[in-house]
Order: structure tokens, then C-alpha cells, then sequence
């Protein structure tokens, strides 16, 4: 039991609460719950949980209000879990340091994909995403000390803006990166021509690395959001 990993679920609807709880503990997590804001962040401050999913559409304040709290002082990941569907707000929480957004409703396999994606950025953070100085990913690996990418035996040649995108996503492995939050650490600024920019960029690399059209092995392109380096093979 004490090896297990410990989720806290904020969430008033309690079909949904019920089905999340039961859900995570047949598949050996432990899973503790609250029904509001207030009450999520004293569980939160009392359990120290290693991952949080989190409604946005809670009773007594917007769920928002809870991620600004925890991220004063942690890193803990959180899945937002929403009716909202607008790209707004996704945007705003992962903005605000959500890890990833799920929309209701939504399957058993999409949330303990989501819950596994969370939790193993939590361990890439914790050890700074790296293992001597690599990162592997199927059959991608990054040489973080050369700069250099390999798919199976063969390096990739990628321009240094390719590199520090591609980069960049592996340091946050499972974790949405909005376009703003991509922009900004590559370039430093954000202006009219910063998201067509990126997607050139992340077109032009996702070639290279032999990714097909409509095919995610290794980066996610979260439409209207921003981009994910997938984690799971």
C-alpha cells in the first residue's frame, strides 16, 4: 500500500467522483477525494499527493483558482477534467500549469493513459528528464550533451530552432506545452507570426523524424492548443 502512487480527485458531480475513485484503485492507486475547491486544497496540503485530477466547474470557486494555489510552491501534475470545450479555457489552465485536459465524457483507457502520461512527467522532472545525458522514445534517441538526434541508426539533421523544440518536448515528456509557452522559451517573444512560425518549424521536424501524416509516435499535436511528446510505447 505505501508504495502506491496517492491521487487526489476534485470533483462534485459524485457519479463522476465514484467512477474516477474506483476506477484508479482496481488498477492499484490510491485514491483520495474531495468535492470543492476549498476542501480539495486542505486534502492537498494534509496528503501531499503525487498527482491531482481536478474539475474546473466546482461549487464554491473555479477549479483555476486551486492551480494557481499549488503552483506558488509545487510541481505536482495536474489533469484538469472538464466539460468546457473551448479552446480558451484549455488553454488558460494549462497556461497556468496544468499538465493536460480531458474533456467529458471520456473512457477508462483515454484517463489511466492520461493518469500514466502525468505521473511519468513527474519522474522525468524530478530526475530532470535525463539518463546520462539521453533521451529514448521508440527508437528516437536525444543526445542532449552532443545535440544530436538518432532514429533507429541514423542521425537526423535538424537546424538548432528543430533541436531546442525537439529538446524542449522531451524535458516535459507527457505534458501539453500551449504554443505561447513554446514560443516564448525558443524565441523569447511572441508576435503575429510566432504560431505560423512554430508549426513550420514542428512541420518541417516532425519530416524528419519520418512521422506520417496523422501519425503520433512521437510528438501529439493537440489542435488549437499547442504540442506533447508522447511518453508511452
Amino acid at each position: 500500500m505505501a508504495n502506491k502512487y496517492k491521487i487526489l480527485i476534485v470533483e462534485d458531480e459524485s457519479s463522476i467522483l465514484s467512477f474516477i475513485k474506483a476506477t484508479l484503485e482496481a488498477n492499484e492507486y490510491q485514491a483520495i477525494t474531495a468535492d470543492t475547491c476549498k476542501n480539495g486544497l486542505m486534502m492537498y496540503a494534509s496528503h501531499r499527493p503525487d498527482l491531482v485530477i481536478l474539475d474546473l466547474g466546482l461549487p464554491d470557486m473555479d477549479g483555476t483558482e486551486f492551480i494557481k494555489e499549488v503552483r506558488r510552491n509545487s510541481i505536482t501534475p495536474i489533469l484538469v477534467l472538464s466539460a468546457r470545450t473551448e479552446e480558451n479555457d484549455k488553454v488558460s489552465a494549462l497556461d497556468l500549469g496544468a499538465n493536460d485536459y480531458i474533456t467529458k465524457p471520456f473512457g477508462t483507457a483515454e484517463l489511466l493513459a492520461r493518469v500514466r502520461a502525468a505521473l511519468r512527467s513527474k519522474r522525468n522532472s524530478e530526475s530532470s528528464g535525463t539518463t546520462g545525458g539521453e533521451f529514448t522514445l521508440n527508437d528516437m534517441i536525444i543526445n542532449y550533451d552532443k545535440r544530436s538526434v538518432f532514429v533507429g541508426n541514423q542521425e537526423i539533421k535538424l537546424t538548432q530552432t528543430e533541436y531546442n523544440i525537439l529538446a524542449l518536448l522531451s524535458f516535459h515528456s507527457g505534458k501539453v506545452l500551449t504554443y505561447a509557452f513554446i514560443i516564448n522559451q525558443i524565441w523569447g517573444y511572441v508576435d503575429g507570426t510566432s504560431t505560423k512560425k512554430l508549426q513550420v518549424n514542428m512541420s518541417n521536424l516532425r519530416k524528419k523524424l519520418g512521422s506520417k501524416p496523422g501519425e503520433n509516435k512521437y510528438i501529439i499535436n493537440e489542435l488549437g492548443v499547442g504540442y506533447r511528446m508522447q511518453d508511452e510505447f
